[in-house]
């Protein structure tokens, strides 16, 4: 693979800078990280407040006093923008082809640090807000996810949905949003990361350009973990769907830890793809969904190792019993088999990904921004190569465990004991 090395430099006011030449690319892709997300929102009467400014720093700068004029501006040049925000950061991004890096630059640091956030905006964006989360309650399996998060971490930040709760966002002061923006996007929370056909001097010089001037601040920390805040081991949303929409949770490992990479591997064992055990089982074997998978999420401090799954409600029972003795047959060592495929889905993730500027840009300015090491794309593949049939068994040991199981229910269900029964697994499933 070829080597994709990171040139890293911090400018005076604390803005840290990640330039990655890619030789082979075609585009640049640029992302500006901001320490800001639902884990940096420490009152539950400011959720939301960081997905809402995301919002709003489309909606006008002082020198695009329009939010089409942002949209414009990129669109002329046959570039894209966009941005995000999750529990532990925001990210606006934008690709364009080479010739228009400095432009791009030009609209995403005015977003950044001049956008308006004036009142008749702030009022009709959250209409939209409360659009985007009704959206989610018409959307059985993105609300069975909502609810699993809050199972595993309760009334914590990360146990709650990102964009906040229709109350939250319709009691959201304006001051709050806009202190929100002066506290957090500042410079020495922030990272830019660009990627692909640019060079490192000048691209250092067009970044102190327009943000040498930024202003420094102290912009507030995010909310630690606290391992004994969960919420029930088992709930239902009661919904009137032509299926059932199972989600069984586990609290997993955090991004930090070695046993990652293990974990990653089992999942794709147990549940990413076609040829993955619970498909196998599930679908081919007893026909009891058309859809199931397992997902990850490593946070800084923790973690959640999941299984969706669509049934019909009839199979709703046999479906977790059967998720369940699959988690637990996990307890014995994998076939190594099953290993070498696992590491090769891996490594051809990595290599498809590095062909694409903006997952690079995305490699390193998130890694940077939660004050990661910055693992390259080698690294990556050279630390699941290393991976043993002995070490997946034990980070299924870690995360598998009794105590460790939440299981949320989006269907005809009146509430979730009929299904946590199915959860006991015959005594082997360690406390």
């Amino acid at each position: 693979m070829l080597q994709l090395t990171p040139q890293v430099a911090t400018l005076p006011n604390g803005l840290r800078l990640i330039v990655t030449p890619m030789p082979y690319a075609r585009s640049v892709a640029i992302s500006g990280y901001l320490a800001a997300g639902s884990r940096y929102e420490h009152t539950t009467e400011g959720a939301g407040v960081a997905h809402f400014l995301e919002h709003l720093c489309f909606k006008g700068t002082e020198r695009r006093p329009r939010p089409m004029d942002i949209s414009i501006e990129i669109d002329s040049i046959g570039g894209t923008i966009n941005a995000a925000t999750n529990r532990e950061l925001t990210v606006y991004y934008a690709k364009v082809t080479p010739d228009h890096q400095e432009r791009a630059l030009d609209v995403l640091f005015d977003m950044l640090r001049n956008s308006l956030c004036l009142d008749h905006e702030i009022e009709r964006e959250r209409g939209v807000i409360l659009e985007e989360l009704a959206a989610v309650e018409d959307s059985p399996p993105e609300q069975v996810g909502v609810l699993l998060d809050a199972l595993l971490w309760g009334s914590q930040p990360h146990g709650r949905d990102v964009a906040g709760t229709p109350e939250s966002v319709k009691a959201l002061p304006n001051e709050i949003i806009r202190g929100y923006y002066r506290g957090q996007y500042v410079a020495n929370a922030a990272v830019i990361s660009i990627a692909g056909a640019v060079e490192v001097g000048p691209t250092r010089e067009l970044i102190e350009r327009y943000a040498g001037d930024w202003r420094a601040g102290t912009p507030c920390n995010w909310v630690p973990h606290i391992a004994g805040v969960r919420g029930p081991r088992a709930q239902a949303i009661t919904k009137d769907t032509e299926q059932a929409h199972i989600a069984l949770g586990l609290t997993g490992i955090d991004a930090r830890d070695p046993d990652r990479y293990a974990l990653d591997l089992l999942s794709i064992v147990l549940g990413e793809g076609m040829s993955s055990r619970l498909f196998a089982r599930l679908r081919e074997d007893l026909g009891l969904c058309y859809d199931i998978h397992t997902y990850l999420s490593h946070l800084l401090d923790t973690g959640m190792f999941a299984v969706y799954a669509g049934v019909d409600p009839e199979n709703a029972a046999a479906a977790v019993r059967e998720v369940s003795r699959e988690l637990c047959r996990a307890l014995d060592p994998i076939d190594r088999d099953e290993l070498e495929r696992a590491k090769a889905v891996t490594r051809a993730r990595v290599q498809l990904r590095v062909e694409d500027t903006r997952a690079v840009s995305a490699l390193y300015g998130s890694q940077a921004v939660l004050g990661l090491p910055l693992i390259t794309p080698d690294e990556t593949l050279r630390l699941s190569a290393e991976v043993t049939v002995d070490d997946v068994q034990r980070a299924a040991q870690r995360v598998i465990r009794d105590d460790a199981f939440h299981l949320a229910v989006v269907g005809p269900f009146d509430d979730a004991a009929v299904l946590e029964g199915e959860l006991a697994i015959d005594g082997r499933v360690p406390r």
